[in-house]
Order: structure tokens, then sequence, then C-alpha cells
């Protein structure tokens, strides 16, 4: 029958031939309309059969991996000849045209998952020749395959499938009372499938890489998709996913801020070990090369030259050919983060870690070193006077001012900058002082002074306290100026007590033991300036140095009060605080406190004495002085 229908013969070889795909559909209105004839029916009933068998094979072809879009657009054109389904035809072309999109979306998902987990990277052959190791792709060969492979793809598909079921419907579909609108939400919920998870890929690779790559770097790469999904939206309004792609810039803007911070905050703490590695280097007598200025000022430099590196490359979040940063809001969004989130957060960081050092300040093993407290509370000061405003000037310059209303005051940093600065320094003065105390205390407390022998010397602890001191002093000096002092007698080395053995016997036959030695001690201490030991240091030399010399010689004064003394115990401490007088007094912004201090220490071990004698201020200055 097929051989004596030339219609039937030709449609069986036609293919996909569109031409002879056309013949059929006009023969096929004369079939239809003289299919009651026997002569036709036949004729018709075989045409219909053997086009529903093309139709077949032509709906196979859908699912044939190595089809073209272009063979593709020529297979669903032959199809709406045929009088097939818009919506089957719909659904079959966008899964055929889905299946190379899958393909590379599952290796765009593999690259991440290979950054994620490194014990995913593994060998692969190629071509028979050596294995080589499979690494994770460059995040701008990433991208790249994500906006040529995934987002072209889906643009072409966008233009095929607008050219082929929207703009070409058969004239039955708008016949049965429907439009394109079913059509076109096919596509949407398509592209809206597909962006979904590409938008997720993408913003797990992009939180990955922000810690791995340069800001420069990074920023192309965001620039391209976020360019290329523009050019998606302009050929399908619908398609908008512009706010899903600034949730990923200002996501990576975010990580890179958080990044750079914590990049200072481990900056300054590797600078502070190498400062605290300098300071407990072994140093001989006469090489002592240790600047603790150089340090502070080292230091100091680091910082502001580090900030500035950070700063300089956060730019790019902002160039001008950045077509992100063009969009509402990202500058400023930008700018307050960079603000708050670094320079802000950043001092405060540097506040914090200073303060954790003087929770250690003092422990015997492992604890802060007293001269990195000095240092801190040095470079405390210059952040308030200084550092503060210059680190906010470099991210105003740079990224301009943010809204005022947000943005943490410049006065409120120095002041909470001045308070650490103020607890450093305050807590140097005790841990150093005690150090003074400790040597102090353990020369009162490992001494007999009941069998004490006739002073000849200065004993050795009272030597390395001044020679301490004076280390001290030395250090304070290099890093703060000498403050203000009261002025000095001219005899203030010379200074001896007035406990002499004349006035000592004259007090003895005037009243009973047992009256005179508190009653004389009231007396002194009526009379005497009543001194504060713990009290707010100034951030000046001789206030840091008083400050220790009062909690060491306090610390003297109550260790003598709790001792007996012999004659010749008592005449040892009577040597031992004149050769501190002579000494100390330099030191102190007020001499009158070291006197008082000492008068009081040696009123106390005279009324600790059983046979209190004191030696002749002549022979205790002699003694001094060859000590």
């Amino acid at each position: 029958m097929l051989a004596e229908n030339p219609c039937s013969g030709m449609l069986l070889h036609v293919g996909t031939n569109y031409f002879l795909y056309r013949y059929y559909t006009k023969a096929q209105k004369v079939l239809k309309q003289y299919k009651h004839m026997p002569s036709f029916s036949g004729i018709h009933d075989d045409c219909a059969a053997i086009v529903e068998v093309l139709r077949e094979r032509l709906r196979k072809k859908f699912h044939q991996p190595e089809v073209t879009s272009r063979e593709l657009s020529g297979v669903v054109e032959l199809l709406f000849q045929l009088r097939e389904p818009t919506n089957s035809l719909c659904t079959d072309y966008l899964m055929n045209a889905r299946r190379p999109l899958d393909r590379d979306m599952n290796e765009l998902k593999r690259q991440v998952q290979m950054l994620i987990d490194p014990t995913t990277h593994g060998k692969i052959e190629r071509n028979g020749k050596d294995a080589v190791l499979d690494l994770p792709m460059h995040i701008l060969e990433f991208t790249n395959m994500a906006c040529n492979c995934i987002i072209t793809g889906l643009c072409n598909i966008i233009e095929s499938y607008t050219d082929l079921f929207i703009n070409r419907l058969p004239l039955e579909y708008y016949e049965n009372g429907e439009t394109d609108a079913a059509v076109v939400q096919k596509l949407k919920a398509f592209l809206d499938e597909i962006m979904l998870q590409l938008l997720d890929v993408m913003e797990q690779r992009v939180a990955a890489e922000s810690r791995r790559v340069d800001n420069s770097v990074l920023v192309k790469a965001l620039d391209r998709f976020c360019q290329k999904l523009q050019a998606l939206t302009k050929m399908m309004p619908a398609a908008d996913y512009s706010q899903q792609a600034d949730h990923i810039v200002e996501r990576a803007a975010r990580d890179q801020c958080a990044f750079s911070l914590h990049t200072l905050r481990q900056f300054f703490a590797e600078r502070l070990t190498d400062v605290r590695h300098n300071l407990a280097l072994p140093r001989t007598v006469g090489h002592d090369t240790l600047s603790l200025a150089d340090l502070h000022t080292g230091l100091h430099n680091l910082i502001l030259d580090q900030v500035q590196s950070l700063l300089r490359g956060l730019r790019a979040f902002v160039q001008a050919e950045v077509e992100f940063s063009k969009r509402a809001n990202f500058q400023d969004m930008f700018c307050m983060e960079v603000h708050e989130g670094i320079v802000v957060a950043f001092i405060r960081a540097i506040n914090s870690m200073a303060l954790e050092f003087c929770e250690t300040a003092g422990e015997k093993s492992g604890g802060t070193p007293p001269s990195l407290l000095l240092l801190l509370s040095r470079f405390s000061v210059e952040m308030k006077n200084t550092l503060v405003s210059q680190l906010l000037g470099m991210a105003d310059e740079q990224f301009g001012i943010p809204d005022a209303k947000s943005l943490t005051p410049a006065s409120q940093l120095v002041q909470e900058t001045s308070d650490v600065a103020q607890t450093l320094i305050d807590q140097f003065v005790r841990v150093q002082g005690l150090l003074i105390s400790q040597m102090l205390r353990k020369s009162v407390e490992a001494r007999d002074w009941m069998n004490a022998l006739e002073p000849r010397n200065v004993r050795a602890v009272m030597k390395r306290v001044v020679e301490d001191v004076t280390a001290v002093d030395v250090r304070v000096g290099q890093l703060y100026e000498e403050g203000a002092r009261n002025e000095r007698s001219s005899d203030s080395s010379r200074r001896t007590y007035p406990y002499s053995a004349s006035g000592r016997a004259h007090w003895t036959a005037r009243w009973p033991s047992s009256v005179d030695h508190s009653l004389l001690s009231n007396i002194q201490k009526l009379f005497s300036e009543k001194i504060d030991i713990f009290t707010t240091v100034e951030f000046s030399r001789v206030s840091v140095m008083t400050g220790i010399i009062k909690i060491g010689l306090k610390t003297f004064l109550e260790c003598v009060r709790l001792k007996t003394f012999s004659r010749y115990g008592l005449q040892q401490v009577q040597v031992d605080t004149h050769y501190l007088q002579l000494y100390l007094w330099r030191f102190v912004s007020d001499e009158n406190l070291v006197h008082v201090l000492l008068d009081e220490l040696m009123g106390s071990a005279i009324h600790r004495c059983f046979d209190p004698m004191l030696m002749e201020p002549s022979v205790v200055e002699v003694i001094c002085e060859r000590g």
C-alpha cells in the first residue's frame, strides 16, 4: 500500500527533513477532508500510523545525548507541525536541554567539595599518560565555568525556547483560550531550579576562597559572575537574581573584612611574641643593646604599615570599574564594615590582648615579664595620643566616612585605650614593686636577728635592691619623660636619722619602757604625712619609680614589724636603711616620702628591739660609703 501511496513512501524516508513534513501537513488537510471515501480512507489511516512512528522517532531524539541545540530546535519545529501538544514539547525540550547543565553543575559541586574536604583530592589518568593530581580549580577558572557553561547555556536555552515556544505557538493553543503564560512559567521554573543550585554552589566556593586568594582576584571573579547574571536578566527580565548575587558579594566582602581583622590580630600577637623573645634574651654586662624605645617605635610602625597594606588591598571592592560596587548601599555597607569591623575592632582587640597580659603578670613560671607591661603601657599611651586617630584616618581616607550616627566615636576609643594604659602602668608598678618586695621580705624572714653580729657591711640584698631599682629606672626612662619633682634639699644624700644613742637614753630615762615605745610611735604618726601606697600612677618616670619604691619600702616596714631584734640586729637595720636612703631618694618625686617610710621603719625596729642602742651616724656613714 505504501508503494502505491507516494506520500506514505516519502514519509518513511524523510527523517527530519522540514520541507517534506510541510508537504505532509498540506496533504493531511486533503486526506482528512476525503477520508470518508474508500479510496482515501486507507491512505489516511496508513499515513496516520506512519506519522505516529515518526513522532516517536522525533521524541526519542530528545533523549539522545549527542543531539545538538540546532537539531533539537529542528525536532521541535517538526513536532509542532505534527500537532504535538505544546506542554509536553516544552517539558521534553527543557529536560533534554538540562543534561549538559547538570553535567557541568555536578563538576562545579565536585570542585567545591574538593576545596572543602582536601581528602577528596585524587589522581586521574589522562590518555594513558602518567597520573596527575586532581586539584581544585582556581576561583577564576571556576567562575568562568559557571558563567560560560551554566549561565551562557541558560541564555541559549532562553533564546531558543522563546523562539520555539513563545513566538511561534500554534494557533490552536490560543484558540483553546490559553495564553503563553503557562509556557513562560515553565521556563521560569526551570531557570529558578538551575540558578538556585548555581547560586548555592557559587556562594560555597566564594566562602571557601575568601581566605585563600588576593582581594583583586576575588573581586574580579565576583564582578564577572554578576555581569553575566545581568546578561541573563536582560534576556528574561522575570529571571532576576540580582538580590541573591548581592548577598554573595556582601558575604564575601564581610568575610574578607573578618579575615583582615583576624590577620591583624595574628600579626599583633606575633609581634608581641617577638618583643617578648627580645626581652628574654640573655645580655652580658656592658653589652646590653636592648632598647625599649626602639622596640616601641618598631611595633608602632609595623602596626601602621600592616593596617595600611590590608586597607589598600580591600580597595579592590570599591573600584569604579567594579560593577557590583555601583549598586545601592554596597559602598556604605562596605565602608562601615571596614571602619567598624576592622579598624575599630582591631583597636579594641589590641586593648583586650594587652589586658590579658595583666592577668598573668607576676606569675612565677610563664608569667608576663614586667618590661612587656611597661612597653604595652607606653604603646597604649601612644595609641591614645596618635595611633587611634591615625588608624581611623586611614579608613576614612581610603573608603570615606560612613553614616556618623552608627559610628563608634573616636573619643570613646581614646577613653577605652586610656583606661587600658592606666591599668597596664598600674600593674607594672605593682609587679615590679612585688619583685623588690620579695627580695626584702626574704632577706628579713631568713635572718636570725636575735643572734646577729655587729654590722660591718651593708647586706648584699640592699645592694641588689638598689641595682634593680636603677635598672628599672633606666628602662622606664627609655619610654617615659622625667615628670615633675619637688624641690630637693641640698643634703638629701647625707641625712641621718634622729634615733641617736643619746636621744634614746634620754627617752629611756624619762618614761618606762612599757610606755614610751608605743607613745613615741603614735606621736611620730601624728606628725607624719600619710602615704598612700597603691595610688594611681602617672605616665612619667618619677611617678612610676615612686610607686615601685613605696611598695618595696612598705613591705620592708611590715616585715620588720613582725620580727624581734637584738642590739646588733637593730644596728644592721640602721645600716641597711641608711644605705637605701643614700640611693633611693633620687628616684622619687618627693624625697620626704623615702625619709618618712624609712623613719617609720626604724621606729618599728626600735620598738621591736630588746636592747635598742643605735650606732653613731658617722660610723653608719662610713660603713655605707665602704659598701
